[in-house]
């Protein structure tokens, strides 16, 4: 299941990538909506697949930590679905662009809730889940601690980034915000690669936590 995980950051990777529709970041996008119609629906069709690919790998991965603490391992799924929640609002949210009729204030309030669900409201629940995640991998050994170290300090920092573009202290798709959610981004392809090659390992858990079967 561990290496099914791996395989799930992937996917969602890819599918993040695919979900990014410019057009909507661009000056005086309005005028442009109608021309990128396909691009809007296939931004739509990738973060559809987020949904999955975001709870799927923490369902993948509880049996694996709940040895360690199942209130921490219940809050890393519990905060996964959540984040996944919030995929699918923006999933819902970007065919809404395509309505008739929207003025362009309308369409901007659209964009505004879109640019929060997804990098506030997922940010955020990602970096916590993660958190969690990262600290049960920490205490079990099950990858090496500088993995665990790494991925800790990239979900506070991320989250960090999604505080700030709420109070409108970075703007979004700016360097700053980039660059705050890049040590997440690098870590989970590193996390991939490690859980698809070597797989989850439970070694030498600490005193007083039950070893997973």
């Amino acid at each position: 299941m561990s290496r099914l995980a791996g395989v799930l950051v992937i996917v969602g990777v890819v599918a993040g990538l695919g979900s990014v529709v410019p057009v909507l970041e661009e000056p005086g996008y309005f005028g442009r909506i109608a021309a990128n119609e396909g691009r809007i629906l296939m931004g739509a069709g990738a973060q559809l697949v987020m949904v999955p690919a975001c709870a799927g790998f923490a369902l993948c991965l509880y049996p694996v930590v709940r040895g360690v603490s199942e209130a921490l391992s219940l809050g890393f799924v519990g905060f996964r679905v959540i984040a996944a929640g919030f995929h699918f609002v923006g999933v819902i949210l970007l065919p809404l662009f395509l309505v008739p009729g929207l003025d362009a204030a309308t369409v901007e309030m659209l964009r505004v809730g879109r640019d929060l669900v997804n990098h506030v409201g997922v940010i955020v629940s990602l970096g916590v889940a993660d958190g969690f995640l990262f600290f049960m991998l920490y205490r079990a050994k099950s990858v090496p601690r500088w993995l665990s170290v790494w991925g800790l300090a990239g979900a506070g920092i991320a989250v960090a980034a999604s505080v700030l573009v709420l109070f409108r202290q970075v703007e979004i798709v700016g360097p700053a915000y980039l660059g705050m959610n890049a040590p997440m981004a690098v870590q989970s392809l590193v996390l991939a690669g490690w859980l698809m090659v070597k797989g989850h390992k439970t070694r030498n858990p600490p005193s007083g936590v039950r070893r997973v079967p």
